[in-house]
């Protein structure tokens, strides 16, 4: 894997197989932020990476210029983003929690929330995990909300949705916070 853009392009990371996690392709993650860049000024916003699993994401918006506060469950992916933050210098918020009770206590607000849970999780608790994202504020006005998911899943619906795109197997959702 590999930072794409920004101040720390082309570094590379390689993810050990016991981390168990499905990171984001740089393909999809290329197209993910030729998006973005056209929606916001990452030198400007906060970002909030949930379900982080290697940091992939999160090191891509710190590259950029963000402020980030990266969230996952997994020690092991923990430790993964630490070590590699630490090796490239980068300074963000790395957080160990279970992503559905840091939403609940944050008291936090994000311009955008990137959320790439496993493509297991029910539907239901996607559901969940949007309705508490704007329930607790979590998401600023006019912020963005990205959900990496499955084909199997449509976000078209919610009243919040901007647009979405497919980039092989990856699916992003946009839901915009608009006030």
């Amino acid at each position: 894997m590999r930072i794409i853009n920004g101040r720390y392009k082309n570094r590379r990371f390689n993810i050990p197989k016991n981390l168990n996690i499905r990171p984001t392709t740089d393909k999809a993650k290329e197209s993910l932020f030729n998006i973005l860049e056209n929606m916001v000024n990452f030198n400007e916003i906060k970002t909030l990476d949930l379900f982080s699993g290697s940091g992939n994401i999160s090191y891509e918006f710190f590259s950029r210029g963000s402020t980030v506060t990266s969230v996952d469950s997994n020690i092991k992916c923990i430790k993964f983003i630490s070590d590699v933050s630490k090796n490239y210098g980068m300074d963000f918020s790395i957080i160990k929690k279970d992503v559905f009770n840091y939403l609940n206590s944050s008291k936090l607000k994000f311009d955008i929330v990137f959320a790439d849970p496993p493509y297991n999780m029910p539907k239901n608790n996607y559901c969940k995990l949007i309705k508490l994202i704007f329930e607790k504020n979590i998401i600023s006005n006019n912020g963005i909300i990205v959900i990496e998911h499955s084909s199997f899943l449509n976000f078209e619906k919610h009243e919040k949705f901007f647009k979405s795109k497919k980039y092989g197997d990856v699916n992003f959702s946009f839901l915009i916070n608009k006030i």
